[in-house]
């Protein structure tokens, strides 16, 4: 009986193996793909540089790249490919060049996946898949793209304090001995949810596919890669990176360590913020100010900026804040001003709003603690009223007259602002921001600039939600009531605390459903290069002659001419990012074209190179396929910023947008026009000027955000979100009418009175 009763249970061991192994077993490590093996067509490549020419003979040509790309060995990006999320599967690195090539048409690219995920084996990965790229694209002067790598240094800090932001390293070369051996990444908050688990947990990951048997190789996948990133141990700290192991992960706290990593490393690489006014991270209150400091910026790395991205645009300042110090130095909630509403006063007004028949002091005195336990919440202000809908929110929070405006803007991060404001802790050396201005994607599919087309917001922008009713449920709702326990609405917020922060995915900590109204398609890079080659690409990054596009190839030029740099010197020309010390009137020329329209479907040379199934999973039938006629340009805007010169000097009466507006005439696509500013002399201060060139409006992706319709009492009563799931329909774009630009690098003058030309001379 007993060897019946063994082999019966031997048996059900082996049924429960073996059913454990169909269900759970062949889990996969994320690869990087395989780069498609055919060049572009040498006669695609040469016909850029020769429509350029026609309508702008110049020397140097302009090139289109996006240096902000990730794929799906970023933790979010992998997360955002699961089925559940109505995901596409896996898109790895070699997607990013094939996609750069065959449906963007760019010129050049950089991957930079989030550092904080990045195993020594996708890192080795990362690195050998560029090069692949590379090669088959030709390498040498005139390839037909050039591949950067990359990575992304992905900080968050839950105060003002302790944020610095997000940004992207880049380097030169491409050999093993030209890049670190190890991605750096950041601490805190970020490396907290990037290391963990992301919207589906493990425990969700190893359920699901039980319940989506079918689909379950990617659950599973995810697992793996949720395993080998947690496997990786911590480097010690206070050792040379040529000393530390070569498997362990790299990390520095602030943007001073990260620099002298860089510094120890001695390679060829450009440091760039982006995303320093996106609200889905960036704490309430956050200022630019505290990377004025010297430590914490190298003008030897951080020579650009990105002001645009799929994120929204990070150009303007605005005067108001979402929390304001009291004076005691604590964070509290400002009243509403002309056109932007906190959203911790909305939540006082959500609760106001349930009172019911509570006695009037009680109602007041919870309207007052909702304020402030939003504030006390940071960027999860939101999970203080978990039954609260988008809806109830309306459209607080939002820069309601700003360009394609980013989700929560904080305008203290605004590149704006970092041109205005000042660090004075040396009085005698004062320092500001030098940064040429530049603008890409965020892509998290591998899909280098998306922007040619606005079509397919779902894989062309970051838009993704649970795809059912159930879904969402199942992740979000479940969560919020393991949480926050019952989720009918009540006439008072909670105390978000640690604890209950700690019980949801870290998805939800940030309020991810009202941000879908806030992707974009994003932008590019536009560099004035020498020519093709990854030298002459770098040297114009690195010199600041760059600008940055909503997406659209509008070509763009900006120079200060009849300049005199020095006594008894001839008057020359100085294009944009230029540094330029100067005693007259400053006299500028501004040219601009506009963008092709585009045609519908792909060329042929480019479906004629590519298996049609890899066009219509990375391109989605669409790739840029420019036609005939250009989009016109309307009009150019000048914008003045002078520089602080003290610390107690008021930063918003510096800036002046629009310091010039000159409408372009005629119906043409081409606008060139000439300005000066005799005030430069007048007031003899250090002052930035840079031009924005605005195309006609087209439609596009989100313009129209949370789609905000007026009623009693509010400019937003109402509002009709894109959301990224299932409740708006998968193939609704969001479109609106926009008006897509670009935006030249600053021109930075100092007034320097040796340069004055003599009485009576004429300028």
């Amino acid at each position: 009986m007993k060897r019946k009763i063994f082999i019966a249970a031997g048996g059900l061991v082996v049924v429960v193996g073996v059913a454990a192994y169909v269900v759970y077993g062949g889990a996969e490590h994320e690869g990087p793909g395989t780069v498609h093996d055919r060049p572009v067509a040498s006669t695609a490549v040469a016909a850029r540089a020769t429509r350029q020419q026609e309508v702008a003979p110049r020397t140097r040509q302009i090139l289109f790249g996006d240096l902000h790309v990730h794929s799906t060995f970023s933790a979010d990006a992998f997360t955002m490919s699961l089925p559940v999320l109505a995901g596409e599967g896996a898109h790895p690195p070699a997607d990013a060049c094939d996609f750069a090539r065959f449906c963007s048409g760019l010129d050049f690219f950089a991957i930079t996946d989030h550092a904080e995920a990045l195993t020594p084996a996708h890192w080795s990965e990362t690195k050998e898949t560029i090069r692949q790229c590379n090669a088959v694209a030709g390498g040498g002067e005139n390839p037909d793209l050039v591949a950067f790598t990359g990575f992304e240094w992905t900080q968050v800090g839950r105060t003002p304090e302790e944020h610095y932001g997000h940004k992207n390293v880049i380097f030169k070369g491409t050999a093993d001995d030209e890049l670190p051996t190890r991605p750096i990444s950041a601490t805190g908050l970020a490396r907290q949810a990037f290391v963990g688990d992301q919207v589906v947990t493990t425990r969700q990951a190893l359920s699901i596919p039980i319940e989506e048997f079918s689909q379950r190789q990617r659950y599973l996948d995810l697992v793996r890669f949720l395993r080998e990133v947690s496997s990786v141990p911590e480097c010690p700290q206070g050792v040379d990176v040529h000393e530390l192991p070569a498997d362990c992960r790299e990390t520095a706290a602030t943007p001073d360590q990260l620099f002298g990593k860089l510094r120890q490393w001695g390679f060829d690489s450009l440091v760039i913020p982006h995303g320093t006014t996106w609200g889905f991270y960036t704490p309430p209150g956050y200022t630019w100010d505290k990377q004025l400091a010297r430590p914490q910026h190298d003008p030897d790395y951080q020579r650009l900026v990105e002001v645009m991205s799929g994120h929204g645009n990070s150009e303007q300042y605005r005067a108001w804040r979402a929390t304001v110090t009291d004076g005691e130095g604590r964070l509290v909630c400002p009243p509403p001003s002309e056109g932007f509403e906190p959203c911790c006063h909305r939540a006082g007004e959500i609760v106001r709003a349930r009172c019911g028949d509570l006695p009037a002091a009680i109602c007041e005195q919870r309207v007052a603690e909702a304020r402030q336990r939003y504030v006390d919440a940071g960027t999860s202000g939101h999970l203080t009223l978990p039954a609260a809908t988008l809806a109830d929110w309306g459209g607080c929070g939002q820069c309601r007259d700003c360009f394609l405006p980013p989700f929560m803007h904080r305008p203290g991060g605004s590149v704006q602002y970092m041109l205005a404001r000042g660090n004075f802790d040396e009085p005698e050396r004062p320092n500001h921001e030098v940064m040429g201005f530049i603008a890409s994607s965020d892509n998290h599919t591998a899909r280098p600039g998306t922007g040619y087309k606005e079509t397919a917001r779902r894989g062309m922008t970051e838009a993704t939600g649970p795809r059912s009713q159930a879904w969402l449920d199942s992740i979000f709702t479940e969560a919020a009531r393991r949480a926050f326990g019952d989720l009918t609405p009540r006439p008072e917020a909670l105390e978000v605390t640690p604890e209950k922060l700690a019980a949801v995915p870290p998805f939800m900590v940030v309020h991810a459903e009202r941000q879908m109204s806030f992707f974009l398609t994003g932008g590019l890079v536009a560099v004035h290069s020498e020519g093709r080659s990854r030298d002459a690409i770098w040297d114009a990054l690195r010199r600041r002659e760059v600008y940055g596009t909503t997406g659209p190839r509008i070509l763009l030029w900006f120079d200060l001419f009849d300049a005199v740099s020095a006594v008894g010197a001839k008057p020359r020309s100085m294009p944009m990012g230029s540094e330029v010390r100067l005693g007259d009137t400053p006299h500028f020329r501004v040219k601009a074209v506009g963008a092709f329209k585009q045609k519908p479907g792909c060329p042929d040379w480019s479906t004629s190179q590519v298996p049609a199934e890899r066009i219509a999973r990375l391109c989605k039938d669409e790739c840029y396929y420019p036609g005939d006629e250009r989009h016109r340009i309307t009009r150019i805007e000048v914008v003045r910023i002078r520089r602080q010169l003290s610390e107690d000097e008021a930063v918003a009466p510096l800036i002046e947008d629009v310091f010039q507006r000159i409408d372009c005439p005629g119906d043409a696509p081409t606008c060139e026009v000439t300005f000066e500013d005799p005030g430069f002399v007048r007031e003899a201060r250090e002052v930035v000027y840079y031009v924005r060139a605005i195309q006609e409006p087209t439609e596009t992706i989100n313009a129209d955000n949370l789609r905000c319709q007026p009623g009693e009492g509010s400019d937003c009563a109402r509002v009709k979100p894109c959301y990224g799931d299932f409740r708006t329909p998968l193939d609704d774009d969001c479109l609106a009418r926009s008006e897509e630009r670009a935006w030249s690098s600053p021109i930075y003058l100092r007034f320097d009175e040796s340069l004055v030309p003599p009485e009576g001379e004429e300028e």
